[in-house]
């Protein structure tokens, strides 16, 4: 272990995914077969998800972007409507709404969770109500795997009429308030990212499910350009099995047989992968114990599927500590990063009209947060490894600003 330490060749990246020879072998399996694009795996991917999640619908898609986009458009989003999300997200949580030609503001996250705060979003809707700018859709993000409350923020879409599509892109095998994330219980659309670093993977993918039949329907058609080849349309225009139609705007946002047959694969173990990150997660905790960290606050309803371990530096100033710690560590061969910087910070957000100061605790928290390594195949020797060199380094960093 000193030896690796010393040398610095082995780099524990913050994220990472796992792939087996089983994974292997179903993908070349796709590729010796007639279908690569979309074949059986796609719909046999989809129905792994829905059984998974207890959901009626699922939509296999290129990406969980994609997906956010499409849920949008059959979320009937457009010019002169408003999307509401978080600062503490990637881009795509507000680009979707772009996307549809809508106006997009955020609101500030809970210092606890680095979910969306529910009092913000109270006060902030009755705001709204009184200059006729409620939203019509809200995009809570599960920030790192934890749930937001889903059960208050359905209540206020009953209350002020905006529509609930999750932002589930870490969450997927998370479980709030006893149901899975997924189920829809509070929501009308729910979307996951199966990107390299999430809990599984199919290269690039995402998903998006519903209760809705209708918006299934309207999700798969947009999907494929808009078109359909519904037998009834051949029958009522009296044409072959050639005919297909273009009832609306589509895109090209398909997943591969290719790609659904990893994902098919790695559904197998998505349960093993939660339940290791999760064991990583307490062991964090016990191993950072007592260091001058925030570390990650979890509701007592939520069982995260822990995509991230963020910790946040308290030791004054963070913003000065945080930024020489992240340098130290990834100088030392751990690969730390930072989720996120704030949404509306952004240059095209700033050319908005957004500004440093509008959502404060994002801001606070953007500037004191670390993400360490989290992945299930990292091992207790390398997470001691990351430990020792956050204690050592926040250590050194401290002393040296002081």
């Amino acid at each position: 272990m000193l030896g690796a330490r010393e040398g610095h060749h082995h780099v524990i990246p913050y994220g990472r995914q796992h792939i087996t020879e089983d994974d292997i072998a179903e993908v070349v399996r796709v590729l010796k077969s007639d279908w690569l694009t979309q074949g059986p795996a796609v719909p046999e991917f989809e129905k792994s998800i829905e059984r998974y999640c207890g959901v009626g619908h699922a939509v296999a898609v290129s990406s969980a972007t994609s997906a956010l986009h499409i849920a949008c458009v059959a979320l009937d989003l457009g010019p002169g409507d408003w999307l509401w999300t978080v600062p503490n997200t990637f881009v795509a949580s507000a680009n979707c709404g772009i996307y549809c030609g809508a106006n997009v503001d955020f609101v500030d996250i809970d210092p606890r969770t680095y979910n969306i705060s529910i009092e913000a979003l109270e006060r902030k809707l009755a705001l709204a109500k009184r200059e006729s700018k409620l939203p019509k859709v809200l995009v809570p993000v599960h920030f790192s795997g934890q749930s937001c409350d889903m059960g208050a923020i359905a209540d206020l879409g009953k209350r002020y009429g905006f529509r609930v599509l999750e932002d589930a892109s870490h969450a997927v095998g998370a479980v709030w308030d006893g149901a899975r994330v997924g189920s829809c219980r509070h929501s009308d659309i729910v979307v996951f990212s199966f990107h390299p670093v999430k809990i599984i993977t199919t290269g690039e993918g995402g998903m998006a499910v519903t209760q809705n039949p209708a918006l299934a329907q309207r999700m798969r058609r947009l999907r494929t350009h808009g078109i359909t080849r519904a037998p009834d349309q051949m029958r009522a225009n009296d044409e072959g099995a050639w005919y297909y139609e273009q009832i609306e705007l589509g895109f090209n946002y398909r997943l591969t047989d290719i790609q659904a047959a990893l994902g098919l694969s790695q559904m197998n173990r998505l349960d093993t992968y939660v339940a290791r990150r999760r064991v990583l997660a307490r062991r964090y905790d016990e191993l950072l114990k007592g260091t001058p960290l925030i570390l990650p606050w979890q509701d007592p309803r939520s069982q995260s599927a822990w995509h991230l371990y963020v910790v946040q530096v308290v030791a004054s100033p963070a913003k000065r500590i945080r930024r020489a710690s992240f340098d130290a560590l990834r100088l030392a061969g751990i690969g730390v990063n930072v989720h996120y910087i704030p949404v509306h910070l952004q240059p095209y957000y700033r050319s908005k009209g957004f500004a440093a100061g509008d959502f404060p605790e994002a801001e606070r928290y953007s500037e004191r947060a670390i993400s360490l390594p989290l992945f299930y195949a990292l091992s207790d020797d390398e997470q001691l490894q990351v430990a020792d060199a956050v204690r050592t380094t926040l250590q050194r960093t401290t002393a040296d600003a002081h």
